[in-house]
């Protein structure tokens, strides 16, 4: 088949081209940034913040199936950029496989786009997708699950929703640092955290991107319509987080730590917003029975073993060859901070 991939160069798009390639099919990736020694064939260069039909459409035409994976994380102090990319990019995807003919979308929403938690049981995906309202990322998600809804109502298109927990892979520790740790601490400091100063009610649950690329390739395979969880297990709590830091876990109330943030991100100490506290300890725990029951999925890595990949990966700044997963430095951060500002307000080109 032929497959068109937004954000094919990211943590989680990387890994469903090597899948789709390994299944045999042909991809072309929608990105931004294509690779420097890319075959044009193989890639379309589209910025889903602005307006980009066209090249939507000339990706799209064709594909047996168009994979939507494109999103924003940073400048988390430019919330009106990252709406333009998160529900604006949707929306240009959608009207582009319509009039591309595509018979067939995956849509990457997210663990964030459900509805507060009421207790500890996990949930199917029949639970309210109304987002954790103080939070951009998941109200951008709840969102765009909306203008699927919409889509699929009025559009003659198969599809599949997938709803991740905490996606990584080894070739993302350089972005999840750039993400998620001021440019000036150095990546070997994730080894050296004496106490982990969280409350202990937080859970999290994980999934390593080649195992979200799998239910991908099966989701496509099957044609399977509707929304899929994508969790493994164990849930993880406050202990595993500290364990895997090496560090002493210290009960602070939730209250105490979205302050922290809150004040630290708006002061530009660090580059996350306090609604990613909120969303970290109010989204549901996820029963991911579906995928495994209907698409046959079956993870390779378990969620213990996924979060030790993603803190030695952050450790080592390991990296990937795109320039979405380029390595990690604090020289290459300061350069960039001087020329386009601290990466939490930095415009995009």
């Amino acid at each position: 088949m032929r497959i068109a991939v937004t954000g094919a160069t990211g943590n989680v798009g990387s890994a469903v081209v090597r899948r789709l390639h390994h299944d045999g099919h042909e991809v072309v990736g929608v990105v931004r940034r294509p690779p420097e020694d890319a075959d044009p064939a193989d890639w379309v260069r589209a910025d889903l913040s602005s307006d980009c039909h066209d090249d939507l459409v000339r990706a799209f035409r064709g594909a047996d199936a168009v994979v939507h994976l494109a999103w924003g994380f940073q400048p988390t102090h430019r919330i009106d950029y990252l709406e333009s990319v998160g529900v604006g990019g949707t929306r240009r995807v959608l009207d582009a496989v319509a009039a591309a003919g595509v018979p067939h979308l995956v849509h990457q929403s997210s663990i964030g786009a459900y509805s507060p938690r009421r207790g500890t049981e996990p949930v199917r995906e029949d639970w309210p997708t109304g987002g954790i309202a103080a939070s951009p990322y998941s109200r951008h998600k709840a969102t765009a699950e909306r203008l699927l809804d919409t889509f699929e109502g009025r559009a003659e298109v198969v599809v599949t929703r997938t709803r991740p927990g905490i996606i990584s892979q080894r070739a993302a520790g350089s972005a999840q640092l750039r993400y998620f740790l001021p440019t000036l601490v150095p990546a070997a400091a994730v080894r050296h955290v004496p106490v982990l100063p969280l409350d202990r009610r937080l859970t999290l649950q994980v999934v390593h991107a080649d195992d979200v690329a799998r239910a991908i390739a099966l989701a496509i395979e099957a044609r399977a319509p509707g929304p899929f969880n994508l969790v493994t297990e164990p849930v993880l709590d406050r202990s595993d987080v500290a364990a895997a830091l090496g560090a002493r876990p210290v009960h602070v109330p939730f209250p105490v730590v979205r302050a922290a943030a809150d004040l630290s991100w708006r002061a530009h100490l660090q580059p996350v917003d306090a609604g990613w506290i909120d969303m970290a300890y109010h989204v549901p725990l996820l029963d991911a029975s579906r995928a495994r029951t209907e698409l046959g999925w079956v993870p390779g890595h378990d969620a213990t073993a996924v979060l030790a990949t993603m803190v030695e990966a952050m450790a080592s700044a390991e990296h990937g060859s795109s320039e979405v997963l380029r390595p990690r430095t604090i020289a290459d951060g300061v350069r960039r901070a001087l020329r386009r500002g601290p990466v939490g307000q930095r415009p995009r080109p």
